[in-house]
């Protein structure tokens, strides 16, 4: 294996931080450029394509599966393996409290459809195919997600906003934790099934728990307020991305939590980032000044990675 992987959408967050990972893990990591490349040449000579993109909610009927025929077409011809970011909409609003590889798919909305056709294609067509599922994402960058844009966009001001009930338990992740561990099962490619669904336990919090945590790293009381739907719900006739985000509210009102051992026992060795140290480097310099932190990567053996290191190793292709 030459160590060669090709990102698609390498700016958003889950291809940034991978970026990082399989850079520090001593891949060759290439970058896709939709102003100029091909993806079948930017594929050529890579062990594994990192299906990061990800278009708009209102875009996803139209451009998920087109973009998923090409990345299976290209993934055949080179024999690249494909390793996708999944999240838990494929289980839907009926969902059970806990998740794991063996919880049926059984969403009827339509995003959660879209997910469910999307991984299906992968599963028919016989590519090798990684799924790496986890909860919401908290990032050490501003990307627009739930985490930054609304449930800590006022902490610098001890608010905490929180999209729903906050007594019932949510599933998280640390990203830089979950592209840390993509990189470590890229090392096993030989080892895994042609389709392997894998989840990632990361933190089980409610709403509650959430702030308390934050208020501990910031070491300043941080004041928890259920946000208001009503403004989304009164722009949904002039705002397209009104409609996907009501159909996805439930998320914020259903309990869940993600279990398995499926990761621990592929990865024994790995050592996931503490909620403490998460929430230190996710929050930014005006709510958290103290928020630089380092971290072991226990996948990349005797390195100690600082979470706001550059990249090296890394080339547009």
């Amino acid at each position: 294996m030459t160590k060669t992987v090709l990102i698609l959408g390498a700016s958003g967050r889950f291809g940034r931080n991978a970026q990082c990972s399989f850079s520090w893990a001593g891949w060759d990591v290439r970058t896709y450029d939709r102003a100029t490349d091909t993806l079948p040449d930017a594929a050529w000579g890579a062990d594994l394509i990192i299906n990061a993109w990800n278009p708009a909610y209102t875009d996803w009927a139209r451009d998920v599966p087109k973009l998923t025929a090409q990345i299976i077409e290209t993934s055949r011809d080179t024999g690249a393996t494909v390793l996708i970011p999944g999240n838990i909409y494929n289980y839907g609003p009926e969902m059970p409290d806990i998740l794991s590889e063996g919880t049926p798919h059984r969403a009827t909305n339509p995003l959660g459809r879209i997910r469910i056709e999307m991984e299906q294609a992968y599963r028919d067509a016989g590519v090798r195919t990684i799924i790496l599922r986890a909860g919401d994402f908290i990032d050490i960058d501003a990307s627009g997600n739930w985490f930054d844009k609304i449930i800590t966009a006022k902490a610098a001001k001890g608010r905490i906003s929180y999209p729903g009930n906050p007594d019932l338990p949510h599933a998280w992740a640390f990203l830089p934790d979950v592209t840390d561990m993509a990189a470590a099962l890229a090392e096993q490619l030989d080892q895994l099934d042609t389709f392997s669904e894998l989840c990632v336990p990361g933190f089980t919090l409610t709403g509650r728990e959430l702030t308390d945590a934050i208020s501990k790293v910031t070491r300043r009381e941080q004041h928890l307020r259920q946000m208001s739907w009503l403004p989304i719900m009164f722009a949904r006739p002039f705002w397209s991305m009104a409609a996907p985000l009501l159909e996805m509210r439930y998320l914020w009102d259903t309990p869940h939590q993600i279990m398995s051992n499926a990761l621990q026992q592929r990865l024994p060795e790995f050592q996931p980032t503490s909620l403490e140290d998460a929430l230190a480097a996710s929050l930014p310099a005006d709510v958290n000044p103290d928020g630089f932190v380092r971290r072991p990567v226990s996948a990349l053996p005797r390195r100690l990675v600082p979470f706001n290191c550059s990249c090296g190793n890394t080339q547009t292709s």
